[in-house]
């Protein structure tokens, strides 16, 4: 369902539409019951009242919203860099919006959409596990960056890289050199985005090598915890180190996260690559000046953020244009590991 108007949120409630207004200014003149029920139509139907509307219809807003989910995430820092540099080149306003992990991004850009006039929006990690049913609820065009949004249908606005296939090509290096128990420092359960995508890579390169899959060997981040941090990739760590589970090798599935596990080994009076090796995903330079160097997938950042501009740009000016766009990555080979 699109955005809804005071007049339908009334037809909802089976009120009329001051009843709506009266309950949305919190006027003391109405039932205590049909306030909840208005309130509780307004949550479910994300509708948003906008007291501006008629001043609104008469300004032109040149406005684009990014909403990072993660937005601590250092991978998204050169990204941000490039939107921010592309959209004021084009003289259009930049707003960047933080998603919390557990926020849902997609009523997040239909409340900004609303109260800012946007133009057009790029969502910037998340969405993957939304039905393209939810996205119509947006009515300006908008790019999905850093995330395989194929499950969305072929109307679906993407730049990406396969990170199933590259976190398989990563794991399949680590088996070549030997290492038939990997652990691997991964997303919570309930994710379906490039968590789960980088998963399915692990096991397949797996498959591959005829080793066998072991749960126990898959370290979970706990609800609550930002997944792609040092601090997390330090904490699973020690838990596996406490677990006792016999390893040769971690891949941690950001490059943040492969530094925790290694302070996590040093803590432990372990040698990177001499007791275990690590391995991370992204290509952060952190990552390329950190000792020892961590052997990763990186990523070409820029050149996805300007391919994510350029697409919404096509898309807002109504051009001819490639709705999907899978870039390749790069397997850096670094002193986090060796071959056994």
């Amino acid at each position: 369902m699109g955005q809804l108007t005071i007049k339908e949120v009334a037809k909802l409630c089976g009120v009329g539409v001051s009843t709506v207004s009266r309950a949305i200014n919190d006027h003391p003149d109405i039932n205590e019951d049909t306030k909840k029920k208005i309130m509780d139509t307004i949550r479910e139907y994300n509708y948003i009242p906008n007291n501006s509307a008629r001043n609104l219809k008469r300004i032109d807003s040149n406005t684009i919203a990014v909403l990072a989910k993660g937005i601590t995430n250092p991978f998204f820092a050169d990204m941000i860099q490039v939107f921010e540099r592309e959209i004021t080149k084009k003289r259009y306003s930049f707003i960047l919006q933080h998603v919390e992990e557990f926020e849902d991004e997609v009523d997040v850009a239909v409340q900004l959409e609303k109260e800012k006039r946007l133009k057009g929006i790029v969502f910037l990690g998340g969405l993957s596990s939304h039905t393209a049913d939810k996205l119509e609820q947006l009515t300006v065009p908008y790019v999905i960056s850093t995330v395989n949004a194929a499950a969305l249908g072929n109307g679906a606005a993407y730049v990406t890289v396969d990170d199933e296939r590259e976190s398989c090509r990563l794991v399949e290096y680590l088996c070549s050199c030997g290492h038939r128990r990997i652990a691997v420092l991964a997303a919570g359960r309930q994710d379906a985005s490039i968590g789960a995508q980088r998963l399915n890579g692990y096991r397949r390169a797996l498959e591959q090598y005829g080793i066998v899959y072991d749960d126990a060997l898959v370290m979970r981040t706990k609800d609550g915890q930002p997944t792609y941090s040092m601090e997390n990739g330090y904490a699973l760590t020690k838990e596996l180190l406490n677990l006792g589970k016999e390893f040769t090798c971690i891949y941690a599935m950001s490059d943040s996260m492969a530094i925790g596990a290694c302070k996590a080994l040093f803590d432990a009076g372990k040698r990177i690559p001499e007791d275990y090796s690590v391995a991370g995903y992204d290509g952060l330079t952190v990552a390329q000046y950190y000792e020892p160097s961590i052997t990763t997938i990186r990523q070409p950042r820029r050149e996805m953020a300007e391919a994510t501009i350029q697409m919404l740009f096509d898309l807002i000016r109504k051009k001819p244009v490639r709705r999907q766009r899978i870039f390749e990555a790069e397997l850096v080979l670094g002193g986090s590991t060796r071959k056994l």
